[in-house]
């Protein structure tokens, strides 16, 4: 744009390092007023989904790009009038629409000032755009009359069939199905063109229950008919329950590989061939450590608060790293140094809708069990509600997951890049066990901890597990090691 008034927002890096984000909402549309500091928009980067917040006033003149697409860090991605007044009369599109081009190629600006919320700056590159399904029979046009109908929002209903229009006269914008954002993401990611679901919610609104029944009725058996005769309609797919897959339908399902999935991915293969990986295990008794649990979830001092048996495994991991401080450091491949961290910001790996992420409990090691039981509490509430932010996922040193809460006994757990160690904990449940010179049923579990061989020999890695598992057979151990 060469109006001097029209400030160019850019997508900025909302995270230490990272190279581009996904458009998952836009909250404004062309024509709104916005003022310094109001979020636009919302992103799902590869860490987390980050809120936007404009850093000017002004009127929105354009969105460059619909919800869905994934844009790179220094690119514009919203266009404001800052002179005031209202918004410019041809404010959506050229009079000719160009096929979809016009969105991934915002126009030159004045320099001026490039906001960058988090991190080290932006970066000038090219977008790259993620390819969108469509029905085999869609022309260019009706593509760019998609992106524009996603760019303007316009539409309050699911669009009726009609006559398409004289070619003489450019076609209105496709009226957008209603739904809401997670329903989008479930639809994107299944490969459902919401326009063709059904839907049954209150005012015409696309349920995930729909996305579900389309799914279905799509993978259902073709049913043999004469050639002069059309397959059923899907229209009442909504009015039976949706199945899983079926193994005798679909032969596969392809599943876009972005966000959270992505970075772990990539995180993982990077953790695997970078660190020489060992992992031991112990099984241990925990009987009295489940009785402690049920002691302190009546103690007044943790009214409130989650406990629970992951809490009293925080204590005793911090208590091993307290008497074995070297297990707590991590390999600078650069400068050929072991770097021993003072301080322990502990990692809980947590499964959300988006994937696995490991939010961290920043100086955990300082912490007394009620303040590490509201931490844990805190950090559990937010990544469920997918509200965890980049830099609580950054600097952790060592890491613990619960893979009992699936019923697993125990499993070998990657280390997360940049760590020394990582401690799994399996299911806790009865089992046999000699205990005072008899058998008897008591509470067990599975310990597993791997570490970077690197940097933690095979004496240093036992030391700390054989703690841990002599803290969580003796709890009154705290009050003597801790």
């Amino acid at each position: 744009m060469t109006n001097a008034s029209v400030r160019e927002f850019k997508m900025p890096d909302v995270g230490e390092g990272l190279t581009e984000a996904e458009i998952l909402k836009w909250y404004v549309q062309p024509g709104d007023t916005v003022t310094d500091g109001q979020v636009v928009c919302e992103v799902e980067t590869a860490k987390a989904a980050v809120e936007l917040p404009i850093p000017y006033d002004g009127v929105v003149r354009s969105l460059h790009f619909p919800e869905g697409t994934t844009v790179d860090v220094g690119t514009s991605i919203i266009a404001v009038e800052v002179a005031g007044g209202a918004a410019p009369p041809q404010q959506e599109a050229p009079a000719v629409p160009a096929p979809a081009a016009e969105p991934e190629k915002p126009a030159e600006q004045p320099p001026a000032r490039q906001p960058v919320l988090v991190g080290y700056g932006v970066a000038t590159s090219s977008t790259r755009r993620r390819p969108r399904k469509q029905a085999p029979d869609t022309a260019a046009g009706q593509a760019a009359s998609a992106v524009q109908s996603e760019l303007n929002g316009h539409g309050a209903a699911p669009a009726a069939p009609v006559t398409p229009p004289a070619p003489a006269v450019p076609a209105a914008p496709a009226q957008r199905p209603l739904a809401k954002p997670p329903v989008r993401k479930l639809a994107k990611d299944l490969g459902v063109d919401l326009a063709t679901v059904t839907p049954t919610g209150p005012d015409g609104v696309i349920t995930r229950e729909d996305v579900h029944a389309a799914v279905a009725a799509a993978q259902a058996p073709e049913q043999a008919a004469p050639a002069d005769r059309p397959a059923a309609p899907a229209a009442s797919a909504p009015d039976r329950p949706a199945a899983p897959v079926s193994y005798d339908s679909a032969r596969e399902t392809r599943v876009p590989v972005k966000g959270v999935r992505k970075a772990t991915a990539a995180a993982m293969v990077g953790s695997a061939f970078t660190a020489p990986h060992v992992t031991e295990f112990v099984t241990v008794d925990v009987t009295r450590t489940m009785k402690l649990v049920e002691e302190l979830k009546q103690d007044k001092e943790f009214a409130g608060l989650r406990v629970n048996p992951l809490l009293l495994i925080a204590k005793a991991l911090l208590v091993a790293i307290r008497r074995n401080p070297d297990i707590n450091a991590s390999w600078d491949e650069a400068a050929q140094e072991i770097v021993v961290k003072h301080y322990v910001n502990l990692g809980i790996a947590a499964a959300t809708p988006r994937g696995l992420i490991v939010p961290n409990i920043k100086d955990a090691h300082a912490k007394t069990l009620p303040e590490l039981a509201a931490s844990l509490g805190e950090l559990v509430s937010t990544a469920r509600e997918g509200k965890t932010s980049p830099s609580a996922m950054q600097g952790g040193t060592v890491t613990i997951t619960n893979v009992g809460v699936f019923g697993v006994d125990t499993g070998t757990p990657l280390l997360n890049p940049g760590e020394s160690a990582i401690l799994a904990v399996g299911a806790i449940k009865p089992q046999p066990w000699v205990h005072k010179g008899k058998v008897k049923p008591r509470q067990v579990t599975t310990l597993a901890l791997s570490f970077d061989h690197r940097l933690v020999d095979g004496e240093l890695g036992s030391k700390v597990l054989a703690d841990v598992a002599a803290v969580l057979e003796q709890p009154k151990r705290l009050i003597t090691w801790a």
